[in-house]
């Protein structure tokens, strides 16, 4: 999965439309705007879809806040 399009964001949480990379299927989540999140879990959601992860080449986001500043 990776993220299409951040709807809302309150600090580092964050409201996100996924999208799949092989099947197309979008879902709205929640996320955290952090270095771990965004290189270690994104890419390991699952598509409820067609059930496949992200592909080796996936490029994370940056996150929206520097890392270690308090928001």
């Amino acid at each position: 999965m990776k993220i299409k399009q951040i709807t809302s964001q309150s600090r580092r949480d964050f409201t996100a439309v996924y999208e799949c990379e092989h099947c197309g299927h979008s879902d709205t989540g929640s996320g955290y705007d952090d270095d771990n999140f965004h290189r270690n879990v994104i890419p390991n959601m699952a598509c409820k879809k067609c059930g496949k992860k992200a592909a080796g080449d996936y490029r994370p986001m940056g996150t929206k806040y520097p890392e270690g500043m308090q928001v």
